[in-house]
């Protein structure tokens, strides 16, 4: 309930249940199979070497952790806003506060480098002014309500998957592709593989959107902890079969020496039509990624401006699309100035530690659960698994490079400042 000027209690307009499994599912998979596999495996390569794939299954099984505890918690609070709903009522509103600023930092910045990316394989020459123009277009598809929005990212993961599918089958049935290739280049360290798995993760985190949506998703209860795994399980599937594609052509020298390995690898296989086909999908994927992580944000801000954490304006509802219209014009607009200012590497590190940092806070609020969880799981998932989401969470996020960390421990100083700052 929000208060009028005078003290009186008013309803808050809530958004419409319209989403059911198959539309949660799809929405996952639209966040996670965007430009992340296009363009993470290059800067994991040059930190794991021949670990890549062993950084690749740290990932996922940080993301499973994760998932795990997301599922739990949005099932128990059905409502916009993600892990900066879970952390204000399980941990007390500073982490609520602190989740919801590293959702949002962290994920503007991943916005920014899926816009860039799109940029950078449609138009090279113009790589910013493409990255704008991507970002006002999603944000008019998401100003015209999240089913629109649905459909748009059911048509762009069929299209993604059919152009992943064909690469990595063309690549393993060619010549190219050599087994011994899988083991090549520079031997790891725990330190590389750690770093790795931190940059992969960056391409596994859409699985959030699913939950930054409880509020629009029909029967939460039941759909969310459904769609949460069988949309990672998907996604870690066909990450595997196109790493192994990639290594195989390429090796792992090969694979850290270029931006777009998976392009270099269906050159490798030499088919007619297939690198351009894989740059089309990498464009495409990046826009229905954009399209879905503008989605999420636009959520989360809605969710703090409802607690006056952000200013309130923005908790603003469409009266005819039902959307967080205030909220996602305002998250659009601070996306194309960063897709405008800034480059896809930097962009991709900031984000991984902010989506890392936010995931962390997700697991510690799910330990607090304990048997009381709806749904009811055993012990060792009640416990054991977010304790090892959280711990993997952290390890992975200082891991990260440098200056990585130093810029997102940075934001987060400015978040907990402005936290304190509202209180008083």
């Amino acid at each position: 309930m929000n208060q009028t000027p005078d003290g009186a209690a008013r309803p808050q307009v809530r958004l419409t249940r319209q989403l059911g499994l198959f539309d949660a599912v799809v929405l996952g998979l639209g966040s996670m199979l965007g430009a992340g596999i296009f363009a993470a495996l290059a800067p994991a390569a040059r930190a794991a070497g021949s670990g890549l794939l062993a950084g690749l299954a740290l990932a996922a099984a940080v993301a499973y952790c994760n998932a795990t505890s997301s599922a739990r918690l949005a099932a128990r609070y059905p409502e916009s806003g993600g892990t900066y709903v879970y952390g204000r009522e399980r941990l007390g509103d500073f982490w609520g506060h602190l989740a919801g600023w590293a959702f949002v930092t962290g994920k503007t910045a991943s916005c920014a480098a899926m816009a860039l990316t799109a940029g950078s394989y449609a138009w090279p020459e113009q790589t910013h002014a493409v990255a704008v123009a991507a970002v006002v277009a999603t944000t008019a598809v998401n100003h015209a309500g999240v089913q629109k929005s649905a459909w748009t990212t059911r048509a762009v993961v069929a299209l993604v998957l059919a152009v992943l599918a064909a690469a990595v089958t063309a690549v393993l049935t060619s010549g190219a592709a050599r087994p011994e290739r899988l083991a090549s280049g520079e031997a790891p360290t725990f330190h590389g593989v750690l770093e790795a798995a931190g940059l992969l993760f960056f391409a596994f985190a859409g699985y959030a959107r699913i939950a930054t949506l409880g509020e629009e998703v029909r029967d939460p209860a039941r759909t969310i902890p459904r769609a949460v795994p069988l949309a990672l399980g998907i996604t870690l599937a066909v990450y595997l079969a196109v790493a192994v594609a990639v290594l195989a052509a390429l090796g792992g020298g090969g694979t850290a020496g270029t931006g777009t390995p998976l392009a270099e690898a269906a050159r490798a296989a030499r088919v007619a039509g297939l690198e351009q086909a894989v740059r089309a999908g990498a464009v495409v994927a990046a826009l229905g990624a954009l399209l879905t992580l503008l989605l999420g944000v636009s959520r989360t801000v809605l969710a703090m401006a409802r607690d006056r954490h952000l200013p309130h304006a923005l908790a603003a509802v469409h009266p005819r699309f039902r959307v967080p219209h205030r909220a996602g014009l305002a998250v659009g607009a601070v996306v194309a100035l960063v897709a405008a200012t800034t480059d896809v590497r930097g962009a991709i590190g900031f984000s991984s530690f902010g989506v890392l940092v936010y995931y962390a806070i997700a697991n510690a609020s799910a330990w607090t659960l304990g048997s009381t969880a709806a749904g009811g799981s055993s012990a060792w998932r009640r416990r054991v698994v977010p304790a090892l989401g959280l711990a993997g969470c952290l390890a992975m996020a200082f891991a990260l490079p440098l200056p990585s960390v130093v810029a997102g421990a940075a934001s987060l100083a400015v978040g907990a400042a402005a936290f304190r700052l509202h209180r008083r």
